[in-house]
């Protein structure tokens, strides 16, 4: 295996920004891809942005845990993913500005993402409590982390089940289920890719470029940390997650300036579902013991921060108000406020001696 920190950081650098660049060119060209099968296929939009978006945006974050883990860089891979988790609905925040003349929690019609976030702040509470009680291994893997598989794969299934409940009323008369899946077969209309195999072929491609790049990312990632003296905790909490999170800014942007606000929210949601089960695959690769032991302050901290953003957009949805300051909604104007406080915050956690928080 190539030893990048061998490279320097120099080197280093520009490999990180190539790949991060190629993981936002596959991300712009899912959405028109999921809107196709979307539409082929007759399923929602909230199950895409979960099944199909969510699960294809999580590959950099699929390959910085396995690789990381099995090189014996498990902290790297764990702090990526909590990290990310927060970076990803910060993002949300900024989509909604987008929006401008609304608040993007006022015209989402669709009560799915309730019962997404829902379970997202249920997985990340199972995490924290991890972290902060101590976690046993058990055929390999920490009992915790057990937990949270089975929590993951009921969270999925209810999802699955859960497509064709009554919608919500938008604050917004033109924002209606009807229209946001009108707005689809329209975008759908518009894409290259006509048929679905062809979506299904191209997005396997996307798929593949994004594995491929994330691998980059993981490694690159790895020895900016070590060179820089930055540390793993706060590079892996930062910039490898702004990196691995690039797939859900290119797609939320493309979802929502196409008036697709579900599949948005959703997208970023479901990608948080399927990201916190990778520490699952962390913890099978990362050796004997469970890998929630080597975590500390700075993890614990990472996933309140995610816990905490994710909240004030659940309290927006339940309120649907639409008032906005500065082009976006006062929840999402409070993630961003809180996401770089908490920035700020674990700068200071953070551990230079390049092992876990």
């Amino acid at each position: 295996m190539l030893d990048f920190t061998g490279l320097g950081l120099w080197l280093n650098l520009p490999i990180f920004a190539g790949a991060a660049v190629s993981v936002w060119m596959a991300g712009v060209r899912i959405t028109g891809h999921a809107n196709v099968i979307s539409e082929k296929t007759g399923v929602g939009q909230a199950f895409i942005g979960v099944a199909l978006l969510g699960g294809i945006t999580s590959l950099p974050e699929l390959a910085v845990a396995v690789t990381s883990s099995l090189s014996g860089d498990a902290s790297l891979a764990v702090n990526s993913i909590l990290g990310g988790i927060a970076m990803q609905v910060a993002i949300l925040a900024l989509a909604d500005a987008l929006i401008g003349r609304k608040a993007l929690t006022s015209v989402i019609p669709d009560p799915v993402v309730m019962l997404q976030g829902g379970f997202k702040i249920l997985l990340l509470s199972i995490v924290t409590a991890s972290i902060v009680v101590g976690d046993v291994a058990v055929l390999s893997t920490g009992l915790w982390m057990w937990l949270l598989a089975t929590v993951t794969g009921l969270a999925l299934w209810v999802l699955s089940r859960a497509q064709h409940g009554r919608p919500w009323i938008a604050n917004d008369e033109e924002v209606t289920r009807e229209n946001e899946e009108e707005r689809a077969r329209q975008e759908a209309k518009g894409s290259k890719a006509q048929s679905l195999n062809k979506a299904a072929s191209a997005a396997v491609v996307c798929g593949g470029v994004i594995v491929v790049a994330g691998y980059l990312l993981s490694r690159t990632g790895d020895a900016i940390a070590e060179v820089s003296g930055l540390g793993q905790s706060f590079v892996g909490a930062v910039l490898v997650a702004i990196a691995t999170s690039l797939p859900e800014v290119s797609t939320v942007f493309a979802a929502t300036r196409a008036g697709l606000y579900t599949m948005a929210m959703s997208d970023i949601f479901g990608t948080n579902l399927i990201d916190l089960s990778f520490l699952f695959v962390i913890d099978i690769t990362g050796g004997a013991d469970a890998v929630m032991n080597g975590a500390g302050r700075f993890e614990a901290f990472a996933a309140l921060i995610a816990i905490t953003v994710t909240a004030i957009f659940f309290i927006g949805l339940v309120e649907r108000r639409d008032r906005t300051v500065l082009r976006m909604g006062y929840d999402s104007f409070a993630v961003l406020i809180i996401y770089m406080a908490g920035l700020v915050a674990l700068y200071f956690l953070r551990d230079t001696s390049g092992g876990g928080g």
